[in-house]
C-alpha cells in the first residue's frame, strides 16, 4: 500500500511519477490514497492555464491584426502576419471548442486583450500608442472569421 506522504513526496520530487501514480489509483478506486490537496492545486491549475493559454492567444492575434490594418509592409511581410492571424485563430477556435464555457471568458477579456495588443503592436511597429485606436476596430466576432482581414489603414 502506497502511503499519502509518501506520494507526496513524489509530487515535490518527481512531478511525472506523481501524475502516473495518481492516474493509476484514480483508475483503481483507491481514492483513500490519494495526495488529494497536490491533485485539487493541479486541477485548478490546468483551469487557469487554459484561461491563460486563450488570452495569449487573443492578445497576439489582436496585435497581428492590428500591424495588417495600421502598419503597411511589403507581402512577405503581410503573408506572415496572416499565417499568424490563421494559427491564433485556429488555437482559439480549438481551446473553446475543448472548454465550450471559455467563449464567454474570450468575450469577457477581449477589451483588456485588445489594450494589451495595441502597446504590443506600439512597441513591434514603433508606432505611436495613439495611432491604434481606443476602442477595438475589430469585434470578437471579426477576430475569429477566418475569412476577416481588416481594411488597410492611412499609416504606411
Amino acid at each position: 500500500m502506497v502511503t499519502n506522504s509518501r506520494i507526496k513526496t513524489q509530487y515535490e520530487s518527481d512531478y511525472y511519477l506523481w501524475l502516473e501514480k495518481t492516474a493509476a489509483l484514480l483508475r483503481e478506486g483507491k481514492l483513500s490514497e490519494l495526495d488529494i490537496p497536490n491533485l485539487v492545486e493541479e486541477i485548478e491549475d490546468m483551469g487557469k492555464s487554459q484561461k491563460q493559454a486563450l488570452k495569449s492567444n487573443l492578445r497576439i492575434l489582436l496585435m497581428h491584426l492590428l500591424k495588417y490594418k495600421y502598419q503597411c509592409r511589403p507581402d512577405k511581410y503581410r503573408n506572415s502576419w496572416k499565417y499568424t492571424i490563421r494559427e491564433h485563430r485556429k488555437r482559439i477556435r480549438e481551446t473553446c471548442k475543448d472548454s465550450p464555457s471559455l467563449k464567454r471568458y474570450f468575450t469577457e477579456v477581449f477589451n483588456e486583450c485588445y489594450q494589451d495588443a495595441r502597446e504590443l503592436a506600439a512597441d513591434e511597429t514603433g508606432l505611436p500608442l495613439d495611432t491604434f485606436p481606443q476602442q477595438s476596430p475589430f469585434t470578437p466576432e471579426q477576430a475569429l472569421d477566418s475569412n476577416y482581414l481588416p481594411e488597410e489603414g492611412i499609416v504606411g
